[in-house]
């Protein structure tokens, strides 16, 4: 029996770096689903398919292949055989993620792999749909966000840290867009499921937000023996 804590939240939330620690301490699996989107994202830009040329799109896919490795550095995400860890965080891809992933055969595509791993290993797995749609029967789940600014501010350092120039009112303003769009796409939509603990981390540390995940979940096994 494999053990799975699904983190949903919107753009910005920290829900991959919390995940990532939160695997690492208890020795699971870090599955990050919003990276295989980005994956997909970056194939589309890469070979001039439009966002909302939803045919061409799913005409695409049969040339996709998608698969995750991890090594000593954590999740690699393979891409037609390329590991392109370092190429599907930039606006670009997370504004073509964003309109992608609401294609139902998009979704499709990867929803195998990703329950799959869950079937197969302990994870922790982050994303905007995992407790409602992905892992519904997840042990534990987790509604992660922050408030707008707070999450421009996040990213708005981690540009900066990296030498990037920014806008830190223009990252804010594009991570509103982005939640409302995530949360009105007609298929799996983001929201909080109904059974999920909700943490708003505007005023929390990483090492807060995951000791009290960790916390919750042993509460879960706990109470379920």
């Amino acid at each position: 029996m494999s053990f799975q804590i699904a983190i949903d939240g919107p753009a910005g939330a920290g829900k991959s770096t919390i995940a990532k620690e939160i695997a690492k301490r208890l020795g699971w699996i870090y599955a990050d689903t919003g990276a295989m989107y980005r994956a997909m994202a970056l194939y589309c830009i890469r070979n001039g398919i439009s966002a909302e040329n939803e045919s061409d799109i799913e005409s695409a896919l049969k040339n996709i292949d998608i698969s995750i490795a991890y090594n000593d550095d954590g999740q690699q995400v393979i891409l037609n055989g390329e590991n392109v860890n370092a190429f599907i965080r930039t606006g670009q891809v997370s504004a073509m993620t964003s309109s992608i992933s609401a294609y139902p055969a998009v979704r499709e595509k990867l929803l195998g792999l990703q329950r799959q791993l869950a079937r197969e290993h302990n994870v922790v797995m982050d994303g905007r749909d995992i407790g409602t749609c992905v892992l519904p029967d997840a042990t534990l789940k987790v509604y992660l966000t922050a408030s707008a600014f707070e999450r421009a501010r996040r990213r708005y350092e981690e540009y900066r840290q990296k030498g990037t120039d920014s806008d830190i009112s223009l990252i804010e303003k594009e991570i509103i867009e982005r939640d409302e769009k995530d949360m009105n796409r007609k298929i799996a939509p983001l929201k909080r499921a109904e059974d999920a603990e909700f943490i708003d981390s505007s005023d929390m540390s990483i090492e807060e937000v995951v000791e009290t995940v960790i916390g919750l979940f042993r509460d879960k096994t706990r109470s379920a023996r």
